[in-house]
This record gives C-alpha cells, sequence and structure tokens, in this order.
C-alpha cells in the first residue's frame, strides 16, 4: 500500500508557503491507518524501550495505538495548561513561529527508555523539545519515529515511512 497517496497536501496552509501534510484522510481509511501503524512497530520492533512518547496533537494518533499493540505505557507531551498536575515545560521554534510543550513531572522515570512517536518531523523543534523534557527527568530517548519526514528542511536522522 503506498501511504504517500493517503495523504493530502494543502498548499499555503497555516500561512502561505507552508505545505501543510494532512494525516486525517489517512486516519478515515481504517486498512491504511492499520498498515500504518504495523509498519511503524515494524520499524522499532528491534529497539528495546518501556514507554513511548506523543507529542500533542497528532503524535497522540501514532503514538497511542503504538504502545497499546506494543503493550507499552504511553505518555502525552501537550501544551500548556493542558495536563492536570505538576508539569516541566520547554519553550521551542517552529517551522512558523514559536510554542511551549509541558510533560507531567512524574511522567518519565529516572533511567526509563523512551521512543518519541510523532506524525511529522519538519525542521525538529518539537522533538527537540520533547527529548530535552524527557532528559530533564531522567529517561534515556532510545529512538525517534515518524509518519512522515520532510527531508528538504534537513531534520534528523530517524525512522520515518514516508518522505516528501
Amino acid at each position: 500500500m503506498d501511504l504517500k497517496n493517503k495523504i493530502r497536501v494543502i498548499e499555503d496552509f497555516p500561512k502561505k508557503g507552508i505545505s501543510f501534510k494532512d494525516i486525517t484522510t489517512l486516519l478515515q481509511d481504517g486498512e491504511a491507518y492499520k498498515y500504518a501503524i504495523d509498519l511503524c512497530i515494524k520499524k522499532v520492533e528491534n529497539k528495546e524501550y518501556d514507554v513511548i512518547v506523543g507529542p500533542e496533537a497528532r503524535g497522540f494518533l501514532i503514538g497511542a495505538p503504538m504502545a497499546y499493540a506494543a503493550k507499552k505505557a504511553f505518555v502525552p507531551v501537550r501544551k500548556p495548561g493542558k495536563l492536570p498536575f505538576e508539569t516541566i515545560k520547554y519553550e521551542y521554534k517552529l517551522e512558523y513561529g514559536t510554542d511551549v510543550l509541558e510533560i507531567h513531572k512524574d511522567a518519565i522515570k529516572p533511567g526509563q527508555k523512551v521512543l518519541i512517536v510523532d506524525d511529522l518531523l519538519a525542521t525538529g523543534g518539537t522533538i527537540l523539545s520533547t527529548i530535552k523534557l524527557i532528559e530533564e527527568l531522567g529517561g534515556e530517548v532510545v529512538g525517534v519515529l515518524f509518519l512522515i519526514e520532510l527531508t528538504f528542511l534537513d531534520g534528523r536522522d530517524t525512522f520515518s515511512l514516508i518522505e516528501y
């Protein structure tokens, strides 16, 4: 199955010059969604990890079903004010602005092996901030996996299923 054909591209969203990769069309196709999650799990089957971390919000859509299938814990990283317990935060740059992410202070235990999962790697700002949060809590990032990688933006050396 060609997953790239399941992604809708929307030009000039959320601002002029951005070519947004919309995964909702993939999510609407149950067979394609399952196939994508199964491929993601296969990509990291030889990785040893305790927990999957997914940044808000589309990282939840890939990371949570992976964690469920792999019988691993899932930890959300959220925007400010969305988590009910004590948090730590990290501010970062997006390809089109800045943002802040938070994680519960007790979400990652020191020494836990963490796999970060998100829908798309662009400039790496979201993932870098997620890595910083995990490391501040004493976790060890053992891998980063993306559904889509925008290779022309020079992200990081990662696992990805679809490249643009």
